[in-house]
């Protein structure tokens, strides 16, 4: 048996108009209301609401990483618009390139709209840290964490979530333990701890 490792999470909601105030931002409630969800483990939240500058984006996301955050989502951003920058500055501060992610989340939202494929997210690992970009939308925030089911609570299409404990775990993170009613995470069974 083991404990499961307090977790610190960098959520960022990218928005010009929200973090002047113009209007409530949903996204960081939306990230943290599902991460609660989805994960067991006590999590230390670092919330950031900031505009659509790339220069303040890329350090806002070194900031967090530097921090000691093992993972950082962001939501916004991310459409083909000219003040749509979070990918750019996403990439930016890249080591390496994670491009099953952003591929996954676009089936999932195909799902609902055609407009799927204007969208740019894209996943990257910096140092020790899983950094995703997230759609705006809080439902589209939560099918593509979670994925899809039918009515009977079956997945039909895997939510990206599944896949970001063995990434963390790869990268050198702490351990991550989801509830599975919520999120199944999926590891290899050389990398399954006994449960705590």
């Amino acid at each position: 048996m083991y404990s499961l490792d307090t977790v610190r999470i960098g959520i960022v909601s990218v928005s010009d108009r929200a973090s002047t105030g113009v209007y409530e931002d949903k996204g960081l409630p939306a990230l943290k209301d599902w991460l609660t969800r989805a994960l067991r483990n006590p999590i230390d939240f670092q919330e950031r609401l900031i505009p659509d500058e790339q220069a303040q984006i890329s350090a806002t996301l070194i900031e967090l990483v530097d921090a000691g955050c093992s993972l950082v989502l962001t939501t916004g951003g991310t459409g083909p618009a000219l003040r749509d920058v979070t990918p750019e500055a996403t990439l930016a501060v890249a080591h390496k390139e994670m491009p099953g992610f952003g591929e996954q989340m676009r089936q999932i939202s195909l799902k609902f709209v055609p407009t799927a494929i204007l969208s740019r997210q894209c996943a990257v690992v910096r140092g020790q840290s899983l950094i995703l970009n997230l759609p705006g939308q809080p439902k589209a925030i939560a099918e593509t964490l979670e994925g899809l089911r039918d009515a009977d609570g079956q997945s039909l299409v895997p939510g990206i979530f599944a896949a970001v404990p063995y990434c963390i775990d790869l990268v050198g993170g702490p351990y991550l333990e989801t509830r599975p009613e919520v999120c199944k995470a999926f590891r290899p069974k050389s990398a399954i701890r006994p449960s705590a």
